[in-house]
């Protein structure tokens, strides 16, 4: 069949844009499970603190008829703080490619914040499951907000030589050790006898295959909603209640965290902002900045199984 005479066509054609899908596929890690299920407040200073307390030990004890009160002395709340960091992200753009007309973005400094600020929250779940020590600073030396590690102290499984003394502190690793069923049960056992009712499981992608593995209670569930079906959550249900297993890839994948998400926060100094910098020559700087700490609410409602094989 012959070509219509004169009709123009994509080989003569020089201002086609190219087949460019306007679909742009990332699969870098970006959940953070730590941060999305604990809460988040207000602080309003660079130190931020918190009290925590805990009821008499229990009484089977009775009272004699006309009993004269004794009087219990009142035990004073401990006093716990922690710091707030500054962690930031940015992005520059020149003025020809925030004018051009790139495929897949309505505009490219747009399309570069939202990408740093997926990266900042990546940085905030890693330094929040993270055992890097509460540091106030100094000139030349940046704060940082100590990381559920550092804080765990009661409810603990560690290998040899392995040891935390809380309040901020770093924790000293030990020896490394196979993550067993018996671990977990420990754990688990210890925030029960010391009042704590951890929810969530938090593990790197090896300690996740090993629980599936365990002989007792683990099993796979499907959530379900009038319109969806969630891919299949690990919940593993012991004596002492039920651990949603949550696979992280910014907790350490040596540690096992067991948390109890009421029991936590996000303290934010200065929320997420967008910051312009300046403008250099023929080019725009933008920067996402944020100031923030956790509150480990009370060390004793959570757990931690440290020292885990990784491989």
């Amino acid at each position: 069949m012959a070509k219509v005479t004169n009709a123009f066509d994509t080989y003569t054609a020089t201002a086609d844009r190219e087949a460019l899908s306007d679909l742009i596929y990332n699969i870098s890690p970006m959940s953070t499970p730590v941060m999305s299920a604990i809460g988040r407040n207000s602080v309003k200073n660079v130190q931020f603190d918190w009290q925590t307390e805990a009821l008499p030990t229990a009484s089977a004890t009775g009272q004699l008829e006309g009993f004269e009160l004794s009087r219990a002395a009142s035990t004073a709340t401990v006093r716990e703080s922690n710091v707030c960091q500054i962690s930031s992200r940015d992005a520059t753009v020149t003025g020809s490619q925030q004018a051009s007309d790139p495929a897949g973005k309505k505009s490219e400094m747009a399309h570069q914040l939202a990408i740093m600020a997926k990266a900042l929250k990546r940085d905030m779940e890693k330094t929040i499951c993270g055992n890097t020590a509460k540091n106030a600073g100094a000139a030349g030396t940046a704060r940082q907000t100590g990381g559920f590690e550092t804080w765990i102290e009661t409810n603990v499984s560690r290998g040899t030589n392995g040891a935390g003394a809380g309040n901020g502190a770093a924790p000293t690793d030990g020896t490394q050790r196979a993550f067993t069923e018996t671990i977990l049960k420990d754990v688990q056992q210890l925030c029960f006898d010391n009042g704590g009712e951890p929810t969530m499981l938090v593990v790197g992608s090896h300690v996740k295959g090993v629980v599936s593995g365990f002989t007792g209670r683990a099993s796979a569930r499907q959530m379900i909603d009038a319109t969806a079906i969630e891919a299949a959550v690990s919940v593993y249900s012991g004596d002492f209640g039920e651990l949603k297993v949550m696979p992280s890839n910014f907790s350490r994948g040596r540690t096992a965290l067991f948390i109890d998400p009421d029991m936590a926060k996000v303290s934010y100094l200065r929320d997420f902002e967008t910051v312009d910098i300046s403008t250099i020559g023929d080019a725009v700087t933008k920067m996402i900045v944020v100031e923030y700490g956790l509150e480990c609410s009370n060390e004793k409602a959570h757990g931690l199984a440290a020292d885990l094989s990784t491989s």
